[in-house]
C-alpha cells in the first residue's frame, strides 16, 4: 500500500528543485540534516507553527514507498512520530504538488490529501 507524507515549501524553492532535478531541503533541513516531512494528520499543525502567515507555499505529497531506508519516523513534537528523509528527495517519489493559500481567517487552506 502507497502511503502519502508532505512538504510544505514555498513555491521558489520547489521551482529551483524542479529546475535543477533535485531537491536537498529547506534551509532548516540542511541544518538538522535530514529533509522534515509530515503525515497528513501533522501536516496543518506544521503549516500553523512553522509557516503562519506565509504566502505562496506550495503542499508537496511524496509517496513513502519510493523513498526506501532513507525515510526514518522518529520522535518529534508531543512525542509524534515524524517522517525525515536522510537523503535527497527524487522528484520521481512525488505525487503531486498543490498550492497552499492563506485564507481570509489568516490561516493555510488545504486540498485534500490523498
Amino acid at each position: 500500500m502507497n502511503h502519502l507524507i508532505f512538504k510544505i515549501a514555498p513555491r521558489t524553492l520547489w521551482q529551483a528543485a524542479e529546475a535543477s532535478g533535485v531537491f536537498d531541503g529547506a534551509p532548516i533541513d540542511h541544518a538538522d540534516g535530514f529533509i522534515h516531512f509530515s503525515t497528513a494528520n501533522q501536516a496543518v499543525e506544521t503549516a500553523a507553527r512553522h509557516f503562519a502567515g506565509q504566502d505562496d507555499l506550495l503542499l508537496i505529497a511524496v509517496e513513502t514507498e519510493r523513498l526506501g531506508e532513507a525515510l526514518k519516523y522518529e520522535v518529534s513534537r508531543g512525542s509524534d512520530l515524524f517522517p525525515h528523509l536522510y537523503a535527497t528527495l527524487p522528484l520521481d517519489a512525488v505525487a503531486w504538488v498543490k498550492p497552499l493559500p492563506l485564507g481570509h481567517d489568516g490561516r493555510h487552506q488545504f486540498p485534500e490529501m490523498q
